[in-house]
């Protein structure tokens, strides 16, 4: 597991073992994330959505504590995914990072609790599964705008963005910061060290 250049943030290229009858590889190990992260993915929900080419979706966040950290990868076709510091106070607030995760080399992206999260598919029937260490709470899940200029992330020119009506009405960074609806840095640092803590 490699860290981002954002807090929080990894990425796992997986060794293929192919053959002439397929492939098979190790897409998550918990030992090996709790070693990079300092706790356990607690794994309460397991996701898959499957994306025509062009589906925009985020970015989607938490209420901190207890957020949600996922763990993505892509089962089939290709997806631009992208990890945003939402965390007011950080050093990299509102700073993002683009990873190509697709169905050749099998890569995940791990996404500590706090961080926002989107992709694109860049393929259809782009298949995303997650992992989530905790369930789907509509009051604490929030979204700002995947497209606001003050963010400026470079989607693929070459694709017309799809999105959701609920993530085409978010709020901008900067509405969200300014109405308090963004994680705080420092409580996302208290909760991972919370988490790391022997129970």
């Amino acid at each position: 597991m490699e860290p981002l250049g954002i807090k929080g943030a990894f990425s796992f290229t997986p060794k293929i073992h192919g053959d002439h009858r397929g492939s098979f590889h190790e897409w998550f190990r918990a030992d090996e994330l709790r070693a990079r992260v300092g706790h356990e993915l607690n794994l309460a929900q397991a996701n898959c959505s499957v994306s025509a080419k062009g589906v925009l979706r985020g970015v989607h966040f938490a209420d901190v504590p207890p957020g949600q950290a996922k763990y993505v990868t892509c089962l089939r076709g290709a997806i631009l995914d992208v990890v945003v510091d939402l965390r007011v106070g950080s050093p990299d607030f509102g700073r993002w990072e683009a990873v190509r995760l697709d169905d050749r080399t099998r890569r995940c992206l791990y996404i500590a609790e706090g961080l926002g999260h989107a992709f694109m598919a860049l393929t259809d029937d782009a298949t995303v599964v997650y992992l989530c260490s905790q369930p789907y709470a509509p009051q604490r899940e929030h979204g700002v705008h995947p497209l606001d200029p003050d963010l400026g992330i470079a989607w693929p020119q070459d694709v017309e963005p799809v999105l959701s009506a609920k993530d085409a009405a978010a709020p901008s960074l900067a509405e969200a910061h300014k109405t308090g609806l963004l994680p705080d840095y420092r409580t996302c640092l208290d909760y991972y060290a919370e988490l790391g803590r022997p129970a």
